[in-house]
């Protein structure tokens, strides 16, 4: 399954890049995010707990972060156990563009679940996951108004 949006972050490229690489900004950001550490290897070690349609699930994860196109460019790779309500993977691509009014944030989000959840239908599926991207960024939108650049 894929996304893709944008929306306008109010705040220069350089600074929502700088957010965009804060462990504690990502935190308070992810939907259900219980915990966000950096490993020895430079992975991130995810706990985060879901609701989708009557399964909610704990899905312990690692992520990992390609900034090598920085700072214009940031992808991120996924996976995730959740236990007996299944497994998940995915990944997004995003491109941040200078605009008069702030930086234009775009972003292609990639999907795949197994396991109880993928029984639910991709309908809900895909409903639950653009919720959780669209939460996701308009946290960050909220985080950068109530936290600008200094």
């Amino acid at each position: 399954m894929e996304l893709n949006d944008e929306i306008l972050i109010p705040a220069n490229l350089d600074y929502v890049y700088k957010c965009l690489n804060d462990l504690n900004v990502l935190k308070i950001c992810i939907p259900g995010c219980e915990e966000l550490i950096e490993e020895d290897d430079g992975k991130l070690s995810a706990k985060i707990v879901l609701k989708i349609g009557p399964i909610k699930a704990k899905f312990k994860g690692k992520v990992v972060l390609d900034l090598s196109k920085g700072p214009t460019k940031y992808s991120l790779s996924g996976e995730g156990d959740g236990g007996i309500a299944g497994f998940a993977k995915g990944g997004a691509e995003v491109e941040l563009i200078e605009d008069d009014e702030g930086t234009v944030l775009k972003y292609v989000a990639m999907s795949e679940v197994k396991g109880k959840i993928a029984q639910l239908g991709s309908r809900l599926i895909l409903s639950t996951a653009k919720k959780l991207s669209k939460t996701f960024f308009e946290n960050f939108k909220e985080h950068i108004k109530n936290n600008p650049a200094e």
